[in-house]
């Protein structure tokens, strides 16, 4: 994997106070925001986000994609490409062995990330709270609908 795949999380740490200051903090300018959003695009689909899930909450830190394809009902193919988006991300890296490539989480990729979306301690906020999740229909509901 090159080095300009790693897009916003990668940077040196001198850079990385300026890109990664939170978006609570100050706006993020045209470029951050390019960068910010390939990663949460990776994240957006739900097999990549399952399977960052899989591999970050692996013991041992690391697993086979072995281990990995059967927890889906899709190709071995689409899993790699999966794989692949998550990793030019910069959210997981791999290495191959014999037959079998390995993965593992970037932690350095997710605290970033995290801290982007991190409120600074201290800071007060609106008094506004978040509207409630609307629970989805009961199937009954929906078949009085149609």
């Amino acid at each position: 994997m090159s080095n300009q795949e790693l897009v916003v999380l990668d940077r040196s740490d001198e850079d990385a106070g300026a890109c990664c200051s939170g978006l609570l903090t100050a706006p993020v300018d045209e470029a951050q925001a390019v960068e910010l959003a390939k990663v949460f695009k990776a994240l957006g689909d739900p097999v990549r986000l399952r399977l960052l899930s899989m591999i970050a909450s692996r013991a041992g830190g690391e697993v086979c994609v072995c281990d990995l394809t059967p927890a889906f009902d899709l190709s071995q193919p689409t899993i790699s490409h999966h794989l692949k988006l998550l990793r030019q991300a910069g959210l997981i890296d791999c290495e191959r062995r014999g037959t079998w490539v390995y993965y593992w989480l970037v932690p350095e990729t997710t605290d970033r990330l995290a801290g982007v979306l991190t409120r600074p301690v201290g800071q007060r906020t609106s008094g506004h709270t978040a509207p409630a999740a609307v629970p989805a229909p009961a199937p009954e509901e929906d078949a009085a609908h149609a």
